[in-house]
């Protein structure tokens, strides 16, 4: 039986790619962190999907938001679901989007809808697949934002990281789109430095926000990669991430391309999956009960 409203408490069951955790938020009623394996995932706020708990999530909220004129529906590729947070924010900010989401994991997504239901859409479908076979599938042109949002536990699978991987995405976007990545990298940034020069191969604009402390190398992170073959509001951007309950620096320019330090692009043929977090940075995985 699923949950009840104003019932809060864990919850953690098997899923395809692992454990999955749903933690109660005791600071908002009816709001879940969700984790795989002991890495936070989503939060979700069912009572106000508008509410962002995770920073970088309000990172890809900003640039989104910067897309369109408000309320402007957007056609919406999501290459991984997690608790669908982007979704459910894009349902609400623009009403009549029409939204697909990717997810791999089908018992995560039973998880997902049984406890985290979300609110009924007809233009927002969820379909159990690879995120790079799904691609394929994608018309030319068919999307005006590509959100890459795949992980396998805490790391970003091979299959994701390539420059054809990123022509494929180009391939399905309207020439004004946007092609956001959500990314997790640590010292010595080698991931997020070779994801950004491949991503400049194929797109002529990009920009990169990251806590300040993440770009300097010094700890582990999530970092938000936009890019477009169009001018990017970079500064509008700028001012709502500097802006934001946890300030992020954007990289744009001369200062991104400094940022990749010479990295080469990466091809289907090197491409590895990322580096795990820090051994220890989310807790012990958690036990699924007897």
């Amino acid at each position: 039986m699923g949950r009840q409203r104003g019932q809060q408490r864990r919850v953690v069951t098997q899923i395809g790619s692992g454990v999955a955790e749903l933690l109660p938020d005791h600071d908002r009623p009816n709001a879940y962190t969700l984790l795989v394996d002991g890495a936070p995932q989503s939060h979700v706020d069912l009572d106000d999907p508008t509410y962002l708990e995770f920073e970088y999530v309000r990172r890809i909220a900003a640039s989104l938001d910067l897309t369109a004129p408000p309320r402007m529906p957007l056609r919406v590729l999501h290459l991984g679901g997690g608790g669908l947070t982007i979704a459910r924010y894009l349902a609400a900010t623009r009403p009549g989007s029409r939204q697909r989401v990717v997810e791999a994991d089908a018992k995560l997504v039973d998880f997902v809808r049984e406890w985290l239901p979300w609110r009924p859409d007809p233009k927002l479908k969820v379909r159990i697949g690879d995120a790079r076979t799904e691609l394929r599938k994608a018309h030319d042109d068919e999307f005006d934002v590509v959100i890459v949002d795949v992980f396998a536990g805490a790391r970003t699978p091979a299959s994701v990281r390539s420059v054809e991987f990123v022509h494929e995405a180009a391939r399905v976007l309207h020439p004004d789109g946007r092609y956001l990545v959500n990314m997790t990298d640590g010292p010595p940034l080698g991931l997020a430095k070779a994801q950004v020069a491949t991503v400049a191969d194929v797109f002529a604009e990009a920009a990169l926000v990251a806590d300040a402390s993440v770009l300097r190398g010094r700890r582990f992170g999530n970092l938000v990669l936009t890019a477009a073959n169009t001018p990017l509001p970079t500064a509008a951007i700028g001012r709502r991430v500097a802006g934001d309950w946890f300030p992020g620096r954007l990289l744009t320019g001369d200062d991104l391309t400094r940022f990749a330090g010479g990295e080469t692009v990466v091809t289907d043929a090197d491409a590895t999956p990322s580096a795990p977090p820090p051994v220890g940075m989310f807790g012990p995985r958690p036990e699924v009960p007897e």
